[in-house]
């Protein structure tokens, strides 16, 4: 009987157990009260927000695995209405990297569109180019990061969690600085946050989503928050640092918030030639790092696909400049192909492995039974060097520039089980060749040599040369067939004619990274040569 008794108060215990509070919902309902309570809160339904900004660039460094360049300053007000599920930010961003120049726009995000007025990249669409005044619709990558990333560091992502329990769950304990902090993870859709609560507090002190990164495969992307402050009438961090892999990248600082202002609807009502057939938010696979990362730079191309403009084509291609050499090109991001007589030699692996995919079938379909044997890499910018497991999967040597071997170790070592594109394998075994100098790919009949070049954008750099065509290939520092040449030779300019001088070479045309061909012997006159 007793032990009958025990059962059944065992039972009752574990039941009421079920039925509680779960820890994750205290955690939620705590951080709720931290910041002045669910009610206030939900009072909140429109929002004026001013601030800083400024970001850094890790993997456009000038030495390969080495310190950040710092990429803009910026400062923003955002407007937001609740009731209209909108938020308005205009921006003034001023950049340092890859050039000095200031950029004033405003981005307009609804749950079904999002839209830039004004001109806020290098990398303009078909839409941006032909829209007067500038202004184009959010692509569907972009916009889902946006909405992602204007959740993140909300309150409100609490407000969520407490009004959609069942899509808590539970989180293990995160450890920083030798402290055990308790979390939560929240299914938001097409990503999951953690959130990491401050254990004395109660508030929440980073909030990570589990992304990947087409260098450092696998990684944490977190929004640190901390200098907890009273504005608007609930407690806002005013310091949201974003790291990637413990890195800052981003460092926001909110300097005034006021609740429940008066605003205009017209302040979310974009161009009306703009709104026909916006994109509605990605789902699935989204480059998120890609989207967020080119933004930095003012680099980012606002289109579907992560290659080339969907507005303006359909598809990358591959185009002969010679026998047996195959520049593809298309989009944002070129690749020199060179036939040998039972083997390839690729050029850069720009964008990402998707990229990297489309080209290795692209060449499998045009030299059938001739496998990439070498893959050569310009310089390690992610740009120019994220698609490059997708090469190391056909087994391919990767040849890089002096000093650069470690830091492509050390990237490939990486775990990349979130890749999208290339299933996850071991990879740190690549073989991989440093150049000093020159190097020389042979099958015995032609040769594709390889060349060092000083020059102030990238240490450890390499141009390619197809002697029998008379054909060089160069990234970054010329982009021929795109810019046009200077009145007066510039500094990338002349670091590129004097490696040329230098390796004894005499290329008649140069293939570019970006843009199309150009002849040689213009920019040669341009340097006295």
């Amino acid at each position: 009987m007793k032990r009958m008794l025990l059962l059944v108060a065992a039972t009752l215990f574990a039941a009421s157990c079920a039925t509680g509070p779960s820890r994750e919902s205290n955690l939620v309902n705590r951080a709720l009260d931290a910041i002045g309570g669910a009610d206030s809160l939900a009072k909140v339904r429109t929002i004026h927000v001013k601030g800083t900004m400024k970001q850094w660039e890790p993997e456009q460094s000038m030495v390969p695995g080495g310190e950040m360049r710092f990429a803009n300053e910026a400062s923003f007000e955002s407007v937001g209405d609740f009731s209209r599920r909108a938020v308005r930010v205009d921006w003034v961003k001023k950049f340092a990297y890859p050039s000095p120049r200031t950029f004033t726009f405003s981005e307009i995000v609804t749950p079904e569109a999002g839209y830039v007025i004004g001109v806020d990249s290098n990398g303009r669409n078909k839409q941006s180019l032909e829209t007067k005044p500038a202004a184009h619709s959010m692509s569907g990558p972009r916009l889902a990061t946006t909405q992602r990333e204007m959740r993140r560091a909300s309150p409100s992502l609490l407000l969520e969690m407490r009004n959609n329990p069942g899509k808590v769950r539970a989180s293990p304990d995160v450890t920083l600085g030798g402290v055990a902090h308790p979390a939560a993870s929240y299914d938001a859709g097409n990503y999951t946050f953690i959130v990491i609560f401050d254990p004395k507090s109660g508030l929440p002190a980073r909030v990570r989503t589990l992304d990947y990164d087409n260098v450092w495969g696998d990684v944490n992307y977190d929004v640190v928050l901390s200098d907890w402050r009273m504005m608007g009438g609930v407690r806002i961090a005013a310091s949201q640092n974003y790291e990637l892999n413990g890195r800052v990248v981003t460092e926001v600082r909110i300097t005034e918030v006021v609740a429940n202002p008066a605003v205009a609807a017209d302040r979310f009502e974009p161009p009306a030639a703009i709104k026909a057939g916006a994109a509605k938010p990605a789902t699935g696979k989204v480059d998120y790092q890609w989207v967020l990362r080119r933004q930095f730079i003012g680099t980012y191309l606002d289109s579907d696909s992560v290659s080339f403009d969907t507005r303006a084509t359909s598809s990358l291609r591959l185009a002969e400049i010679a026998p047996g050499v195959q520049h593809q090109v298309g989009g944002s991001h070129n690749t020199l192909i060179v036939e040998m007589s039972d083997f390839l030699v690729v050029m850069d692996a720009p964008v990402t492995d998707n990229q990297s995919v489309w080209t290795i079938n692209a060449v499998k379909a045009k030299y059938p039974g001739k496998p990439v044997k070498y893959l050569v890499l310009t310089h390690h910018h992610m740009d120019h060097a994220g698609g490059i497991r997708a090469y190391a999967a056909q087994g391919a040597t990767l040849v890089v520039g002096k000093g650069a071997g470690a830091h492509f170790r050390k990237a490939l070592s990486s775990p990349s089980t979130r890749n999208p594109d290339v299933a996850a394998r071991d990879f740190s075994n690549t073989p991989i060749v440093e150049v000093d100098g020159k190097y020389v790919i042979s099958d015995g009949k032609r040769e594709f040599t390889v060349h060092s070049v000083d020059n102030s954008h990238a240490a450890a750099y390499l141009i390619g040369y197809v002697p029998d065509a008379r054909l060089a290939y160069v990234t970054d520092i010329w982009s021929p067939g795109r810019d046009p040449l200077p009145a007066k030779i510039s500094s990338p300019l002349a670091a590129l004619t004097a490696a040329v001088r230098k390796a004894g070479i005499a290329p008649t045309r140069f293939a570019g990274g970006h843009g199309s061909t150009g002849e040689y012997a213009p920019l040669a006159a341009l340097a006295g040569n």
